[in-house]
């Protein structure tokens, strides 16, 4: 079992640094507020919580779960035979579990902060279409979402092999998260990630909860696209 609490752990973590860092430090804070408001830490700011956050969970959780804290992860190392169905299950339990107490976490910090209301997308929710960032369209969203995942999923799977360096993988990993972030944020919020998606959703309700699906179908196909084509054309040269 501390393999499952382990995987909730880091997935809370994930989704109170990530998307606290969105929601609360974002956005430059209005000078009715605060007389000498600092400038918002902006698009590479928030790209380095996320990955950041993964760079610690790897090396503080790595050696219990491996740190997967995503279940696009868990399915595509299923898919890859490299976890058991037992163990894919409670890993995607805890991981869900986790991203829900780490937006309900993130909620009652931002009920303190003065004139808080509950917006579309509250809670660094990811979305797209008119009102959600630069507005892009719902093919825009998956694909971006798909063919990030893939190249993510292929991250961990060569850094992780016997090919890579493991005592470097975490750090590999949590600098493609970075980039990740870095060309994804303004087309959908940046998921990858299911859990992390499914959190801050439940919570805002409404239109994030709405596009959800589109965080978990997208993901999925990404990671088991990944898996299918390291374990077809790369996992010999690795064993």
């Amino acid at each position: 079992m501390k393999k499952y609490f382990a995987e909730g752990i880091g997935t809370f973590a994930l989704v109170l640094f990530g998307c606290g860092a969105a929601v609360v430090a974002g956005k430059t804070i209005p000078a009715t507020v605060l007389s000498d408001a600092p400038a918002g830490i902006g698009v590479l700011g928030i790209a380095l919580a996320f990955g950041l956050s993964v760079v610690v969970m790897a090396y503080a959780i790595g050696p219990i779960s491996g740190c997967h804290i995503n279940p696009a992860v868990t399915i595509s190392m299923l898919v890859a035979g490299k976890i058991s169905l037992k163990d894919s299950i409670g890993y995607i339990i805890g991981q869900f579990a986790g991203a829900t107490l780490g937006a309900a976490v993130l909620y009652e910090f931002q009920k303190g902060s003065p004139g808080f209301t509950m917006g579309e997308w509250a809670l660094g929710s990811n979305g797209w279409g008119p009102g959600y960032l630069a507005g892009y369209n719902t093919t825009s969203a998956f694909l971006t979402e798909a063919v990030l995942t893939f190249l993510f999923l292929f991250v961990i799977f060569a850094t992780t092999s016997k090919l890579g360096n493991s005592t470097m993988a975490g750090l590999a990993i949590g600098l493609c998260l970075v980039l990740i972030h870095l060309v994804a944020i303004h087309i959908t919020g940046t998921s990858v990630n299911p859990a992390r998606s499914f959190g801050p959703a439940i919570f805002a309700g409404g239109k994030a909860l709405g596009q959800l699906w589109l965080f978990i179908i997208a993901p999925l196909a990404g990671g088991i696209t990944a898996a299918l084509l390291w374990m077809g054309v790369f996992e010999k040269s690795a064993a």
